[in-house]
């Protein structure tokens, strides 16, 4: 889920080493003290004391925080501060929304480095990738208060003069819900759209990673927005049911997993709730044998291994073609040897630490179950421990590329949602679009070709919301973004996510006498 990287390079490159000389923490050097819950424009403590958990730094494996998760009192404030912010909100020409949520995205260019730092702390990825996550929010910030000026209905002219038109009107309190791999991205991807079109937004970050939603909150405050107009509230599994099932919700906005996702839209089915789901995937990426190698290699890494492979679109099912699997394979091994590992504050890191423990465990187990079921460890799939005795209790393995694998494998057949790699040959184009195609998940799917004809013919056939063509993982917050089955419902980002954040008026204007049968 990153930019184009080479269009965010040409405008970062001689920034990052200016940054880097000025970074102000280091991995094990940062301790979390200030309240993450926000709401009525300050940061909030919970009176759940009894309930905190510790949050972990995945590079140390130290505790960072402590999680004080939101109760029934906490959500209602909340709740109430982002009601009576709407109410302000909502009545503001789109030009003055779009000048605060502007101010917003000049805050977080301003800050880029500091925010980067903290979700490397956070969540464990590289700080190159970081840089990117906080560069997409600011995007998907200034795409939509673009957009929040143009909002409009229609005009439908009816017999004899009378006519008819439509209003595009907020939803009202929406709810987000963020995953653990882009949390301070994913915030920003969810209230972007709500605030354009808006509405007011009450935020839950995922346990795991609470640091930085917080951060975003501050800064809409900063940018001028109303008080409540952003809420951050903590919490699990219980915070979640409180906001899905509360009664001035409007709608709820969900990033994670799919068994969640089937929860949630359970509960807001309660209320008759619209959501927006963005759940998990097991994305093919085929491969044809005319293929530019280079590119194609470089798109299997980029599918596989950002974020240390805990991407939902992940291209984690690679299909080569026969003919060139041997050269393929060679290349993609020798190239994910080389990807260094180790602190994600390091400029020189390209794989940092998963998100916790019991994570990092999840995933080695899928490649001992890999291994019990025929399919050959080519390389990596082992813990790995940092020469640095700091990073010594942290969360890391090597990057896993499988060979030999069939479509029946669990590798093959269930999101591993880490660094590993499945390589499956196939022969010709229908059968590889059968196999593609033989899932119940629909995120996301590549092709990788020279043939034109092919590449969109092979595109029109596989049955994902997603799909790329000699690329993957790049997700401009122009176009949008989501998948078909269970994979979720809705989209982000792209102009079709108004559509998920209002809701249409149709309103008839009588010109003459009411022609009544009575």
């Amino acid at each position: 889920m990153l930019q184009t990287l080479a269009a965010l390079s040409r405008r970062t490159a001689a920034a990052a080493p200016l940054a880097a000389g000025l970074r102000c923490v280091s991995s094990g050097s940062v301790d979390v003290t200030a309240p993450l819950n926000f709401w009525a424009g300050k940061r909030r403590r919970s009176q759940e004391k009894s309930n905190q958990e510790n949050v972990h730094e995945p590079a140390t494996g130290r505790v960072l925080c402590q999680l004080e998760p939101c109760g029934t009192t906490e959500v209602n404030e909340a709740m109430r501060a982002a009601k009576t912010a709407f109410g302000e909100w909502s009545k503001m020409s789109g030009m003055e929304r779009a000048r605060i949520m502007i101010n917003a995205a000049h805050i977080i260019e301003s800050r880029r480095e500091e925010i980067a730092e903290l979700e490397v702390v956070n969540n464990g990825k590289s700080i190159t990738e970081a840089r990117l996550d906080v560069d997409s929010a600011r995007l998907c910030i200034e795409f939509y208060a673009g957009l929040a000026s143009t909002l409009a209905g229609q005009h439908v002219q009816l017999p004899g003069g009378s006519f008819a038109y439509t209003r595009r009107e907020p939803l009202g309190v929406c709810v987000g819900i963020g995953a653990w791999n882009y949390p301070f991205q994913i915030a920003a991807w969810k209230s972007a759209p709500a605030l354009a079109c808006g509405n007011s937004m009450v935020f839950k970050p995922s346990p795991v990673t609470p640091v930085t939603a917080v951060m975003l909150a501050e800064i809409y405050a900063e940018a001028g927005a109303p008080e409540g107009l952003f809420n951050v509230v903590q919490g699990g599994r219980e915070t979640g049911s409180l906001l899905c099932h509360h009664p001035d919700v409007a709608k709820v906005s969900f990033t994670g997993s799919i068994p969640t996702g089937q929860k949630i839209m359970e509960m807001a089915s309660k209320g008759v709730k619209p959501v927006t789901l963005e759940l998990g995937g097991k994305s093919p990426l085929l491969i044809f044998q005319d293929s530019d190698l280079e590119n194609a290699v470089r798109g299997a890494l980029m599918a596989n291994f950002l974020s240390q492979g805990q991407v939902c679109s992940n291209g984690t099912r690679v299909f080569v073609q026969k003919e060139i699997l041997t050269g393929f394979v060679e290349e993609v091994v020798r190239r994910t040897q080389a990807i260094e590992i180790g602190d994600p504050l390091l400029e020189s890191t390209r794989m940092g630490a998963l998100v916790s423990r019991p994570h990092l465990d999840k995933v080695l187990s899928f490649v001992e179950q890999a291994k019990k079921e025929g399919a050959t460890v080519l390389c990596g799939g082992e813990p790995f421990v940092p020469s640095d005795p700091k990073l010594r209790g942290g969360y890391y393995m090597t990057p896993c590329v499988l060979g030999n694998c069939t479509d029946n494998m669990t590798c093959v057949k269930e999101e591993i949602f880490g660094p590993v790699m499945s390589i499956l040959s196939f022969d010709t184009e229908l059968e590889v679009l059968q196999r593609a195609n033989d899932t119940a998940t629909g995120l996301a799917a590549g092709v990788f070709t020279r043939d034109v004809r092919r590449a969109h013919r092979v595109v029109e056939n596989l049955k994902a919301g997603s799909c790329f063509i000699n690329n993957y993982n790049i997700t401009p917050v122009e176009v949008p973004f989501g998948g078909f089955k269970m994979s979720g419902i809705g989209r982000e980002n792209g102009q079709v996510t108004v559509e998920f954040y209002t809701q249409l008026k149709t309103v008839f204007v009588e010109m003459g006498d009411v022609d009544s049968l009575f």
